[in-house]
């Protein structure tokens, strides 16, 4: 089981993620492997607002910023302006600080 970001990052040399893993955070690792179609897969049914940050985050990576933006509303998070790394890194933390 993943438990904090360090963990995650280094799951990321696997074939798969760590078994139980939240939808968002998989989505989140499959984004990281660059399987943008399995990550959106993942979360695009998810309801929970953690998803919908995830879900807001592959649109911006898709380049759809009208689609990122409806998805941020639904997380209840401002739409990003840094850069896509620092948000992958954000989720992470912020994912996996509200796991454990």
């Amino acid at each position: 089981m993943v438990v904090n970001a360090a963990d995650f990052i280094a799951s990321l040399d696997g074939a798969a993620p760590a078994p139980g893993l939240t939808a968002p955070l998989a989505g989140l690792w499959w984004a990281a492997k660059g399987d943008w179609d399995e990550a959106h897969r993942i979360v695009q049914d998810d309801t929970s607002r953690d998803a919908a940050w995830v879900h807001a985050y592959l649109h911006r990576v898709e380049g759809d910023l009208g689609n990122a933006g409806y998805w941020y509303r639904q997380a209840g998070k401002p739409a990003a302006k840094d850069s896509l790394e620092a948000e992958w890194e954000l989720i992470a933390v912020t994912l996996l600080g509200s796991t454990t």
